[in-house]
């Protein structure tokens, strides 16, 4: 939301109509894809010729705007206007067949910086901190994902284990099952899914929650089943092409909010985090050495 409370701000709507869309109706959906494909142009048009334009009723494009979280049309127009304005927020063209690779770098490479850039945007200190709160306090911090946010889950497990916390990843839902059935009150699930509607992941973070854990989401969707299961909420954004399914430009932004979160862990435990970084960097150096080619040679 924008400070007034009225909408999305300029510099994050496309990248959170892009989030939502999939829990859009059919009809909605077809708005916002204009929105996505052409913002300026919506911008521009009357709601009689995005009506013309879309194939759908005017009442359709209201509702979608309120959808959307604006009060009408007028309002997102506006919205969409001040977005259109900042030519540099505004999303790549999607990889083709015949780009040669010096245009698929540039495409990749600004699809990144975006994605990086919608999620600062999009990421309160204040919804961080909650969550901070809670791994903090908790006994046990499980993590929940498939495929590439699978690994995004392995990274969040693997990086607050090296400070010294009991933390797990779960790509397996029946694994996941096992882990969320056991959590009890103070313990910290966390659900990652770009699309927000991941069973696999779904499950577990429901199962942890009914255990009594707080239970948060990583998710590019704000208005996605885990985004409404879970306590606290952290919005990624990154789209996913063609030609990059299970994107980077996905799994940074989910890297990045991962990243956010470790680092305002570890300000909190500060002592503790730095004695076990240091003992296992010491573990790891002493079983390079001990294992290096030099040191095997007869």
């Amino acid at each position: 939301m924008d400070d007034s409370g009225n909408g999305l701000r300029a510099d994050t709507l496309v990248a959170t109509v892009r989030g939502v869309l999939p829990s859009l109706t059919p009809a909605a959906q077809t708005v916002a894809r204009l929105i996505l494909e052409d913002p300026a142009t919506v911008a521009r048009s009357t709601i009689t010729e995005l009506s013309a334009a879309s194939g759908t009723s005017e009442a359709t494009i209201v509702r979608t705007a309120r959808l959307l979280g604006f009060a009408g049309y007028p309002q997102l127009r506006l919205a969409l206007a001040a977005a259109a304005a900042q030519p540099d927020r505004l999303v790549p063209g999607d990889l083709a067949p015949d780009d040669p690779l010096s245009e698929v770098i540039q495409k990749v490479a600004r699809a990144e910086s975006e994605a990086i850039n919608d999620t600062v945007a999009q990421l309160t200190s204040e919804r961080l901190g909650l969550v901070v709160d809670a791994i903090v306090a908790a006994r046990r911090i499980d993590a929940y994902g498939v495929g590439a946010s699978g690994l995004v889950a392995e990274d969040v497990a693997q990086k607050l284990l090296r400070i010294g916390l009991s933390s797990h990843a779960f790509q397996d839902a029946h694994l996941a099952l096992t882990s969320a059935v056991l959590l009890r009150e103070g313990d910290v699930a966390i659900g990652i899914s770009t699309s927000g509607e991941t069973p696999d992941v779904i499950e577990p973070l429901s199962r942890a929650k009914e255990a009594g854990a707080t239970t948060v989401a990583i998710t590019n969707n704000p208005r996605s089943s885990i985004a409404e299961l879970a306590e606290h909420v952290l919005i990624s954004a990154g789209r996913e092409t063609e030609f990059r399914p299970g994107a980077l430009a996905s799994r940074i932004s989910q890297l990045l909010v991962v990243d956010c979160v470790f680092v305002g862990v570890a300000q909190r435990t500060y002592d503790s985090s730095q004695e076990a970084l240091a003992s296992t960097r010491r573990a790891v150096k002493e079983f390079t050495r001990r294992n290096s080619p030099a040191r095997r040679q007869p």
